[in-house]
């Protein structure tokens, strides 16, 4: 599997190319973190942010695994329900500091969209959710596309379907790259969508909050 991780993560340089870049970057830490390379912290704010949410997404994944395993037990099972929401409300947290990061680029940049300019229903830091799980599901794909003691019929199945994700990947970040053009050229309004997840908070679970000891 050819992946690229020794080349140096672009940076976002210009808008024109961000969409493109923020993939990029989740496809390279991907592979970093299965392969256990050097994956230094971003330095800029952008990348951090997207690094920060598409971890959670990274640990999410390999959770879910843990809970499907034949053999688990209640308690694991348990255990790793727990740590699934903890890591999903997190993910939804920073999605939420993604589209942060891009009202404040829009307020630096003095935009300011007509009153009447529509609304997107979907923010960017949402679609940049959606790539980072594409992202993973690209990856684990070659590998099931790779796999020595698997069937050719297999492999050709998943060479079929991760080909399909390429596609819808390559999609996503165009339908991203016109939203950011639509955004900062004022054609298009923006606001942040609170998920105000609930199952979470003490206070509003009623499990959590009628069994209180």
């Amino acid at each position: 599997m050819s992946l690229g991780v020794t080349q140096p993560l672009p940076r976002e340089s210009n808008l024109d190319e961000l969409a493109e870049t923020i993939g990029e970057w989740q496809h390279r830490w991907t592979a970093l973190w299965h392969g256990e390379h050097d994956n230094r912290f971003p330095s800029t704010d952008m990348a951090r942010r997207v690094w920060e949410q598409h971890r959670r997404n990274f640990d999410l994944w390999h959770e879910e695994d843990k809970a499907r395993k034949p053999n688990a037990t209640d308690a694991e099972i348990a255990a790793v329900k727990r740590k699934i929401d903890k890591l999903n409300q997190e993910r939804n947290n920073l999605i939420e500091t993604l589209d942060e990061a891009f009202l404040t680029m829009l307020v630096q940049r003095h935009v300011l969209a007509a009153p009447d300019a529509p609304w997107n229903s979907e923010t960017p830091g949402s679609i940049i959710d959606r790539l980072s799980i594409l992202s993973l599901k690209v990856y684990h794909m070659q590998e099931q596309e790779d796999r020595a003691d698997a069937s050719e019929e297999h492999r050709e199945k998943c060479k079929a379907k991760r080909t399909t994700l390429e596609h819808q990947r390559g999609d996503l970040t165009c339908a991203l790259q016109d939203l950011i053009n639509d955004l900062f050229s004022a054609k298009k309004k923006m606001k942040i969508y609170r998920q105000f997840k609930m199952y979470n908070d003490p206070n509003l679970n009623p499990e959590i909050y009628k069994n209180k000891t």
